[in-house]
């Protein structure tokens, strides 16, 4: 297929985000217009709407575009599309349109087509010592009031597939995703080391949020923050669930422990705390932290908690 040539008596596609636009023709796709044009916009399959790398939403001008095809409506009632999202390479119009590309550079085209990752093999029935973080996002919700659901749920997609990453790098299991928080344990295969490893993990993720929040500010126009809580302590290791839908997990007052702190990074607007029992762990002394002294809710007496410097 040619995308070369002149349009003629072309309508205009404003695309949101870097304000460029491209002419269209009577009959043409969003998506051939797109290429045509220069403008990058992921179709994974080749614009035959067998994916739905090429979708949009259309800003202005939804009464231009053209009605579903057969094609387009049977991958739009499986992914439940709002009728202002389209398939760019199936979507013709009849007058000028602004849109947004939804799927924006090749990490959100993997994401897209992401098959998911094969479960831990983990020791069944055991206590072990291991590091537990928990990560929470702070201002979640203002951040998603304004958004369509599939920008919220391509968002924690996004933010959740670099906090893996970093999460596998340093050997840890994400045991359990929480809506905008997930539960991450270090030291289920190999517990030396499992604390130093958390709190290397706690700089990378940090790391990453610096790296998301530019791509949040160009996409949705706003970004948010994280807070992190660590632990190290003995939980139990089980594999729990209904009959034929067990998974590993783990069990115990430590993981509470973790959750509690984690909360008190709101308290003293820390990013990341660990406790006093995690620093021990890193076998090594660490005079730039900052120590806070805390009650927890739920637990007695107070805990000494120290919090990651902001440069590292």
């Amino acid at each position: 297929m040619s995308f070369a040539g002149d349009v003629g008596g072309a309508h205009l596609i404003t695309y949101a985000l870097d304000g460029r636009t491209a002419p269209i023709a009577g009959g043409e796709t969003i998506l051939h217009a797109s290429l045509r044009s220069g403008v990058p916009h992921a179709h994974a399959c080749g614009g035959n709407a067998r994916c739905s790398t090429c979708r949009i939403q259309v800003i202005n001008g939804l009464e231009h575009c053209g009605p579903r095809n057969d094609r387009e409506r049977v991958l739009a009632a499986r992914l439940r599309f709002a009728p202002e999202v389209r398939l760019a390479c199936q979507t013709t119009v009849t007058g000028d349109v602004k849109i947004r590309r939804l799927v924006f550079d090749q990490t959100d085209v993997d994401l897209v087509d992401q098959s998911g990752t094969p479960d831990v093999v983990a020791p069944i029935g055991e206590e072990r010592s291991v590091a537990i973080m928990f990560v929470d996002i702070r201002g979640f919700t203002p951040f998603a009031e304004p958004l369509l659901p599939y920008d919220v749920v391509h968002a924690l997609n996004r933010y959740y597939d670099e906090v893996g990453r970093v999460i596998a790098e340093y050997d840890g299991h994400i045991d359990n995703y929480m809506g905008d928080g997930l539960l991450a344990v270090f030291g289920l295969d190999d517990p030396a080391g499992s604390a130093r490893r958390a709190v290397g993990a706690a700089r990378g993720i940090v790391a990453a949020m610096e790296r998301l929040k530019p791509y949040f500010d160009v996409v949705y126009g706003r970004s948010f923050d994280i807070g992190i809580g660590i632990h190290y302590g003995e939980v139990i290791v089980g594999a729990v669930g209904a009959a034929g839908r067990r998974r590993v997990t783990i069990v115990g007052d430590a993981v509470n422990i973790a959750a509690r702190i984690e909360s008190a990074t709101k308290a003293v607007g820390a990013r990341v705390l660990i406790s006093a029992a995690t620093m021990a762990a890193l076998g090594e002394v660490e005079p730039v932290w900052s120590s806070h002294r805390l009650a927890l809710p739920g637990k007695s007496g107070e805990f000494v908690l120290h919090e990651m410097p902001h440069a590292f």
